[in-house]
């Protein structure tokens, strides 16, 4: 790295973006303090629809899932937290779990629940007919805020594949309404300083309707809820074209925006690192809580989390390529002319609203990322320095070639 030529990098970007009355030093500190959950999911072995594939190296329990996340965190320095499943990430024992997060220099931090894998949830769990059926995912749902306390997690994470697959199969007001009515006895026990995130999806496992299928259902159940109930919104969870950061906006002005999974899809829910598809999108929700954040209206509080699948790329690597990706569109969000954009919108001239987002899109703000990591005593390129320490082969080493499953 020739830290002269960066520097003169920098300068240069600092000069651009002060024309767009934009502070590159703000910028600079900003994008070091986001905070970027990975899943420990995302760390074992997972597949398609049709096969679970192995790696070499692969975390095989929990505690190495969380080792690898420190990893991910030791190289970014922005992804202090690592969401764990419940069961697949079940312990005897989590105040130890906890601790060897916190010795690694990580939190443990979403819990979510299990709701679509056992044998009883074939026709759904919280919606099910048959209450003894949604008495046990309530139950399940309610240890895991138990296992939330141990490991003083703020946020229960909550996805349902509760759904139909045909016509005339399930009464839809009635599983409308046992939805609610089990939420509500999770809600009812959920800790004053928790935060429950609900989580939808247009469509599977089911094939003819999903009981949480978009926002607006979302939306109503948190609000029936209270407060500290949110909506979730994972990114390949919509139909082809719908306009996210619409929704985004919609949910920030409603106060019922808790958090985001992060990742990227060219068809349906394909768990793609995120940029990979669609880079613009991601930068115009990034624009929206921007947006928000200056309001002082508006009271924003939201979790950013990955929610991906890698079965060609390696874990490791490809969370870091994410991580990264996030902060650098997150940075470029920041480099909005915001005076420029409110003038165009205030004047409907539509050409220059857009150009002054796509300025922003377009600017390399490589130089600051890098100024940035190095004044945290970081390498300036988080993936270089990952394939550079020697950690896969140390694990792949260690462990062999993986565990051969992820989900099952």
């Amino acid at each position: 790295m020739d830290e002269k030529k960066l520097k003169q990098d920098y300068t240069r970007l600092a000069e651009k973006l002060a024309q767009r009355q934009v502070d590159a030093e703000a910028v600079k500190t900003k994008v070091m303090q986001l905070a970027i959950e990975t899943p420990s999911w995302g760390y074992g072995d997972s597949g398609t629809r049709f096969k679970v594939f192995t790696q070499p190296g692969v975390a095989r329990n929990a505690y190495e899932k969380i080792q690898d996340a420190a990893m991910v965190h030791k190289v970014t320095g922005i992804a202090p937290t690592v969401a764990i499943h419940i069961p697949w990430d079940w312990v005897d024992d989590f105040t130890a779990l906890k601790q060897h997060a916190e010795k690694l220099g990580v939190k443990i931090g979403s819990i979510n629940p299990n709701l679509f894998q056992d044998e009883d949830y074939k026709y759904g769990s919280v919606t099910h007919v048959d209450p003894i059926v949604r008495s046990k995912a309530v139950d399940h749902i309610l240890e895991c805020i138990q296992i939330a306390e141990v490991v003083n997690s703020k946020v229960l994470s909550l996805w349902l594949a509760d759904g139909s697959d045909y016509p005339g199969q399930v009464h839809f007001r009635q599983r409308k309404q046992r939805l609610l009515e089990s939420l509500q006895k999770v809600y009812k026990n959920l800790p004053q300083d928790m935060c429950l995130l609900v989580e939808y999806k247009l469509f599977e496992p089911a094939f003819y309707h999903t009981d949480l299928a978009d926002w607006g259902i979302t939306y109503i159940i948190t609000k029936k809820l209270g407060e500290r109930a949110k909506v979730l919104v994972d990114m390949g969870h919509h139909a082809q074209g719908t306009n996210v950061e619409w929704i985004v906006a919609m949910l920030i002005d409603e106060g019922k925006l808790g958090g985001f999974h992060f990742n990227n899809r060219k068809y349906a829910d394909d768990d793609l690192t995120v940029g990979a598809i669609n880079p613009y999108e991601i930068f115009l929700i990034f624009n929206e809580l921007i947006d928000a954040e200056s309001d002082p209206d508006v009271d924003l509080d939201v979790s950013y989390m990955l929610d991906q699948s890698h079965n060609t790329k390696l874990k490791i690597e490809a969370t870091i390529q994410s991580v990264m990706f996030v902060q650098e569109t997150y940075a470029k969000a920041l480099t909005v002319d915001r005076k420029k954009l409110a003038k165009a919108r205030a004047e409907n001239d539509a050409v220059t609203a857009e150009l002054a987002l796509q300025e922003a899109f377009n600017t390399d703000v490589t130089p600051l990322l890098q100024m940035a990591r190095i004044e945290k005593g970081l390498e300036p390129d988080p993936l270089v320095a990952y394939k550079n320490s020697g950690y896969f082969e140390k694990i792949c080493e260690a462990r062999g070639a993986g565990a051969g499953k992820g989900w099952e």
